[in-house]
């Protein structure tokens, strides 16, 4: 069984720049990058390795809702400019891009959907969004903390089972991406929500059934449930254009 190894870049290399005490310094960035990434392939042994961007387009999820993300802070103008050397640097090791015309996300979960079809996919990430990606194929590996990110802690931290992630993220919202929710609905009453009538659309069937007050709020955040639903779902679906075979682990990799 193959393993392909799916970075996810801006997620490594802005935590790694932000290490820096000055934002203007990205000297030796790419070669702290690349490091990085070698301990990576070292660490996993895989067969394949891909490190997905950004792009500048406008996202479908920005389209649908103008807040999305709203507030975040830009990335530093000296390491947008440091990011082509850094592709550079990891491609002279082997280390080839995958340039998504948006997110990044979604080329990362539909490459790491195909891939466990029949072989394994390593995602490197902190976004706890690619839990949703619920394939025993499929790992999840925090490389600062180096280690595999729990589903089951992620199920314990929220209250709800891991199917319902989707669900609640819905009624909750999500602050870090500016996903509204539904208006009044926290954390703790989404999840008892959830453990009594599991699914969301269950939870908009029974709304007779569901204290006056809390009925209200969800009656009327409907719409921003619905949307909020949409907006934290992982597109598995996307155009990738491009070859397993240009991404096979080589000894131009250091390993």
């Amino acid at each position: 069984m193959n393993t392909f190894l799916i970075i996810d870049g801006l997620n490594l290399v802005r935590r790694i720049h932000a290490a820096q005490p000055n934002e203007n310094d990205v000297n030796g960035l790419p070669q702290r990058v690349g490091s990085a990434c070698l301990k990576l392939l070292k660490t996993h042994t895989p067969s394949h390795v891909a490190i997905v961007w950004d792009g500048d387009a406008i996202s479908w999820r920005k389209r649908l809702y103008e807040d999305y993300k709203k507030g975040r802070k830009p990335m530093p103008d000296a390491l947008a400019k440091a990011l082509e050397g850094i592709k550079g640097h990891l491609a002279e090791l082997g280390i080839n891009s995958i340039n998504a015309q948006a997110e990044a996300d979604d080329v990362i979960a539909t490459l790491a959907t195909k891939m466990s079809q029949a072989h394994r996919a390593i995602i490197v990430s902190t976004d706890k969004g690619f839990t949703q990606l619920l394939h025993p194929n499929i790992l999840l590996w925090d490389y600062f903390n180096q280690c595999e990110i729990s589903i089951a802690e992620r199920e314990q931290k929220l209250g709800v089972d891991r199917s319902q992630f989707i669900d609640f993220l819905a009624l909750a919202g999500d602050n870090g991406n500016k996903i509204p929710g539904v208006p009044g609905i926290g954390p703790k009453s989404a999840s008892e929500l959830l453990k009594t009538y599991i699914t969301l659309a269950n939870i908009y069937a029974s709304l007779d059934n569901v204290g006056a007050k809390q009925a209200k709020k969800l009656e009327q955040g409907k719409p921003l449930a619905r949307l909020s639903y949409k907006l934290v779902q992982l597109q598995t679906n996307m155009p990738l254009n491009t070859h397993l075979a240009y991404f096979r682990v080589t000894q131009s990799n250091g390993t």
